[in-house]
């Protein structure tokens, strides 16, 4: 191994070891709609064709980088109740949620944009502890760039190298109250990003006649070239 990789520990119970959907990479959880997108379509503006968003490196890496969460059973949503066919065994030394969804009150959210009197916060249960190396933190977020998805999973940070002998769970905003239908096991409800935590700060500058002269050759280098950020900056 080497000296920059990073390990992450994702633990469970063992009496649901090979029940419930194993956490992946983002990259494997792509979405079907940007695998079957055209990487070019009619621009009415240039009245020519042009690059979709799955020629844009920085869109697709978004959405690959880190790992993502999933959904542990099927979920049938249906005139705004879910349901779900799903009984795990009995916890043994450990007891977990048995359920794949909770609920918080609205009153939680009161004073965001979020909070609605008449309709309840979903959280997304995980059954998954994770242990990040001494400095690393964990940015749990929904899916990106995943609008396709009838819920928005609200984004937190836990620094999981101190606290990871308990579960994260994952709050959610169900937006599509024209929803019917089932949310399919393994459906991604959170992804995350390990962040090494440090000091940081900011500095303000303007231009020094080289910083202008680079960033006029580069502008205009993008300008001539397709694809020059993925050829020469894409680590």
């Amino acid at each position: 191994m080497s000296d920059d990789q990073l390990t992450l520990i994702l633990r469970c119970p063992k009496e649901l070891d090979g029940l419930i959907p194993f956490p992946v990479p983002a990259a494997q959880g792509l979405p079907g709609w940007i695998r079957a997108m055209p990487p070019q379509a009619l621009n009415v503006v240039v009245g020519g064709e042009s690059d979709t968003v799955k020629r844009c490196p920085p869109f697709v890496d978004a959405m690959t980088h880190g790992f993502l969460i999933p959904l542990m059973c099927d979920v049938k949503v249906e005139n705004g109740e879910f349901s779900w066919d799903n009984e795990p065994p009995p916890g043994g030394r450990v007891s977990f949620v048995r359920s794949p969804i909770g609920f918080h009150d609205p009153g939680q959210v009161t004073g965001t944009p979020l909070f609605d009197a008449e309709r309840f916060m979903i959280k997304f249960h995980n059954p998954w502890t994770i242990e990040a190396p001494e400095g690393w933190s964990l940015l749990f977020t929904h899916p990106v760039n995943r609008f396709d998805l009838p819920f928005t999973t609200l984004t937190g940070l836990v620094d999981s190298d101190r606290y990871h002998d308990a579960w994260v769970h994952f709050p959610a905003r169900w937006h599509d109250m024209n929803f019917s239908g089932v949310l399919p096991k393994g459906t991604p409800v959170a992804q995350c990003f390990p962040i090494k935590r440090g000091e940081w700060t900011t500095q303000t500058a303007v231009f020094t006649d080289e910083d202008a002269q680079r960033v006029h050759d580069l502008t205009n280098e993008i300008d001539r070239e397709k694809g020059v950020y993925r050829k020469q900056y894409r680590a």
